[in-house]
């Protein structure tokens, strides 16, 4: 594949950059839009290669963008010269940052495979590039999600007051914006003109946005003592802006490229995580639907289960999200053990339950003992300090409208997880949910939490589903828990159905319509 290719698109001259997988795969890959023709990339190419191979950094689409004048294009307001006989700055940095999100983005997006939300894309460059990277993010926050400050010219006439003086940034920080900021510690040293600041101002950017609430896991600020303002330094920290910005392929959750190519449902990828509070090992599949997210991002579920479920779920929404009258399309995020088994006994009792000692549960069938118990609260830790965070990163996800499913075990942690982490999710499907563990402890747990849902209106909604075929006993207290919902006045929704004719696994085809309903559709 040849490795760069020259282009024009409108009146810009571009250089781009496909990468190594590009034309042997149909994935999509993040972009990053570059000033001064891509010069950061160009002079640490083979490095770059390195790192992909090496799964280090994720692939990532590089766009050079040439200029014929950098001290007009790139800069914010006009200003006068620092010295010398040097022209001043014209500053028509808006235009051109209009032009790259308006033109040349479409145009890149519309011809080639990549990701086209602004967590995807990323403006980067260095000294006025830099500059002008930062003003990309702060009047188009729309389109660049990842911006890349190196060496950037903070000390240009105007901007900290600017910076400082303003009621709010316009970066939502609750969005997954991030910032790299690299310096040399010797940049304008030597300078007797304004551009003796740069070392100062770009700390004092540093501080303003720790000082401002963003958060310290999206915002990068590298310093190099003997750093000096020259291309050598600024190539030696574009890979490092790349991994901070679009991060590696991921070791934890590890994409695994095998079990994609055999996974059959389209739009799906496959990762391996592991719980770093337990060490336990989950396989996670994340199905994302071909249509592109709404503003707000894609309504999410999150599946137990997921070696027999997922398959069945990720296909009925496919199916059911198509137009023009189908259902709002969602992801898919299934969590599942690395196994073929469908259901993953020792495991699942394991994360599905709170301990429960022998005289609390009933005999096991065939007398055999109960595996090892009281995950739980463990489990519900790694779905939202790890892998809520992961996804989220993947892929936009409207976090106002997330849904927690489980069946049978799993619909007793999905009922455990509402009652005991209430908030963690808006909405929660629990299906033939096992009522019974430690002598249905749902019941006594309810009434502890109760007065919560009773006092501060905490809303969620619930959907409980059995089929008619199951167990008695099963069905039995599914509606008495429902029952006991529904007696006091909260802010929780229940909502009851029962499935003609299904058992206690024929039921877990037949629910999924009114499962993706109940996640999608909101009044």
């Amino acid at each position: 594949m040849k490795l760069f290719r020259q282009m024009t698109i409108g009146t810009r001259e571009v250089l781009l950059c496909l990468p190594p997988s590009y034309e042997d795969s149909d994935r999509r890959y993040p972009v990053a839009y570059v000033q001064d023709g891509g010069f950061l990339f160009t002079g640490c190419i083979r490095y770059l290669e390195h790192l992909f191979a090496s799964e280090q950094l994720g692939e990532v689409i590089l766009v050079g963008l040439e200029t014929e004048d950098r001290n007009a294009e790139y800069t914010p307001w006009p200003a006068g010269s620092v010295g010398g006989n040097a022209d001043g700055f014209g500053g028509k940095g808006r235009d051109y940052v209009d032009e790259v999100a308006d033109v040349l983005k479409p145009y890149i997006d519309a011809n080639y495979r990549t990701l086209k939300e602004p967590e995807h894309t990323a403006m980067i460059g260095g000294s006025l590039g830099g500059l002008i990277s930062w003003f990309a993010g702060y009047w188009r926050p729309e389109v660049f999600g990842r911006l890349g400050l190196l060496s950037a010219s903070l000390w240009y006439e105007g901007v900290m007051e600017f910076i400082s003086n303003s009621s709010e940034l316009q970066y939502d920080l609750q969005r997954d914006l991030r910032i790299y900021m690299s310096i040399g510690g010797l940049e304008g040293k030597y300078k007797t003109n304004s551009q003796r600041n740069m070392v100062r101002y770009n700390e004092e950017l540093h501080k303003l946005l720790q000082e401002r609430g963003f958060p310290e896991d999206r915002l990068t600020f590298e310093f190099e003592p003997e750093g000096t303002h020259d291309d050598l330094f600024m190539i030696k920290r574009f890979p490092e802006a790349l991994k901070r910005l679009f991060g590696p392929v991921p070791k934890s959750p590890v994409f695994d490229r095998d079990d994609t190519s055999r996974y059959p449902v389209p739009g799906t990828v496959v990762w391996r995580m592991n719980a770093k509070a337990t060490g336990h090992e989950y396989r996670i599949f994340i199905a994302v639907p071909d249509s592109p997210p709404p503003e707000e991002g894609y309504p999410v579920i999150y599946s137990l289960d997921a070696n027999a479920s997922f398959a069945t779920l990720a296909e009925s929404m496919r199916m059911q999200a198509r137009g023009p009258h189908g259902l709002p399309a969602a992801v898919i995020v299934g969590i599942g053990y690395d196994s073929t088994d469908p259901i993953v006994t020792g495991e699942r009792f394991r994360d599905y339950t709170v301990y429960a000692d022998a005289s609390e549960l009933p005999l096991r069938p065939g007398g055999l003992a109960w595996p090892q118990t009281g995950g739980a609260d463990a489990f519900l830790d790694f779905i939202e300090q790890q892998l809520k965070p992961e996804v989220e990163r993947y892929v936009r996800i409207n976090t106002s409208r997330q849904t927690l499913f489980g069946h049978s075990l799993g619909g007793f942690l999905t009922l455990y997880g509402l009652f005991a982490r209430p908030g963690t999710f808006q909405r929660y499907a629990a299906a033939s949910p096992s009522v019974w563990w430690k002598n249905h402890m749902l019941y006594s747990k309810w009434e502890e939490v109760k007065p919560q849902f009773t006092a501060s209106g905490r809303s969620a909604e619930l959907l409980v589903i059995v089929g008619t075929e199951e167990k008695e006993s099963m069905i039995r207290d599914a509606r008495e828990l429902v029952r006991r919902l529904r007696l006091t006045e909260t802010g929780l929704s229940v909502m009851f159905k029962e499935i003609e004719e299904e058992g206690h696994v024929s039921v877990l085809p037949s629910l999924m319509s009114p499962l993706l309903r109940f996640a999608t559709q909101y009044e």
